[in-house]
């Protein structure tokens, strides 16, 4: 195992840069999700990780190791694709040890390994098999056990759950979290979906057009979203952005005014944030308009009208609301965000949150 550290790292096709000097420290056995849109740099900067795209500038270190211009095969990492490469006419087993094979490794040692990989991933009864009397799922896990097999300093994920059902994808996030708890192995996992990196990851980088918006644990970046974008990207639903003006140390929402939380400075146009589960029933809230009713057995969620601005709420009571009702909803004041016209959330002292790039 071993840290990856990545200082400055630029990438660019021709006169187009698609990376902006990035820096990421990843310590020795942590798992670090990179997630943002598509388009916004993740696979890429996970490709040049592993050695598939050259560096534009600045270095990438695996362990004391600069690792610039090393190939694939003298990083000591192995990845893990969104499709599972494995080869049609060969069994698990050796679909398992091919690299192994490849690398000249003892067949006693190979297959000392394979059956240590089987057991942990649960494949033992399908060793024999060929990929396509498999499913989804137990491909994925083949295509796991190939990279575990080779005992790598680091994992690399590239979306590999994209392809799989909802139900799939759920075990497969579960499976993959074991996996990291019992082999400690540093990781570094790519996806779009924000949901699969707050279960899994010990930290979240969120990135945008090639730059990192924050770095931080996904509860921190949950409560303590530093922008606009972070609010609203991590969180299924996303954060209500109610716009607002504030002086006098409240903010005007459509005629009401709202309390500033303590300690939060702020004057002009602002946005009030606000997560769906931290608005309350109140008959002094917010008039919204119900639009749409979506029980979903253990919760409600409601998506609202207020002034023309898109809000939902979710509540784990039942309420019985029609569409076309009218009614009042207060934000938590203990979880109230304040962001400015730039879009960088304030924080109690009225300073500005740090950008974590």
């Amino acid at each position: 195992m071993a840290n990856v550290t990545i200082r400055d790292v630029f990438k660019s096709y021709g006169a187009v840069q698609v990376l902006h000097g990035l820096n990421v420290e990843i310590a020795d056995g942590e798992f670090v999700a990179l997630v943002g849109p598509s388009g916004c740099g993740k696979s890429t900067l996970l490709r040049m990780i592993a050695g598939l795209e050259p560096i534009s500038g600045g270095t990438i270190s695996i362990g004391p190791r600069v690792v610039n211009n090393l190939p694939p095969a003298e990083r000591d990492i192995a990845m893990v694709f969104q499709t599972y490469a494995l080869y049609p006419h060969k069994s698990v087993a050796e679909n398992m040890g091919f690299a192994l094979k490849v690398a000249g490794t003892d067949k006693a040692e190979i297959k000392r390994r394979v059956t240590q990989a089987a057991e942990i991933l649960s494949l033992t009864e399908y060793l024999d098999r060929k990929p396509r009397h498999l499913s989804g799922g137990q491909r994925q896990r083949v295509a796991m056990g190939r990279a575990i097999v080779r005992d790598p300093q680091v994992f690399l994920f590239d979306e590999p759950l994209s392809n799989l059902d909802a139900k799939l994808r759920i075990q497969m996030r579960t499976e993959i979290k074991e996996l990291h708890q019992r082999l400690k192995t540093t990781t570094v996992f790519v996806t779009h979906d924000q949901i699969e990196a707050m279960t899994l990851a010990d930290r979240i980088v969120v990135m945008q057009g090639g730059v990192i918006e924050q770095i931080g644990s996904p509860l921190e970046l949950y409560d303590n979203p530093a922008n606009e974008f972070v609010a609203t990207f991590i969180g299924a639903p996303s954060m209500n952005l109610l716009e607002g003006r504030a002086a006098g140390g409240v903010i005007s929402l459509g005629g009401t005014d709202v309390a500033l939380p303590p300690g939060i400075i702020a004057s002009g146009d602002v946005k009030l944030g606000i997560r769906p589960e931290h608005l309350i029933l109140s008959d002094k809230g917010l008039p919204m308009e119900v639009k749409v009713v979506e029980p979903t057995g253990s919760e409600t969620m409601v998506f609202l009208n207020f002034h023309g601005q898109d809000v939902t709420a979710v509540f784990r009571e039942r309420h019985a609301f029609e569409a076309g009702q009218t009614v009042h909803l207060s934000p938590d004041p203990a979880h109230i965000h304040i962001f400015d016209a730039a879009g960088l959330r304030l924080r109690r002292d009225a300073q500005k949150e740090p950008e974590h790039a």
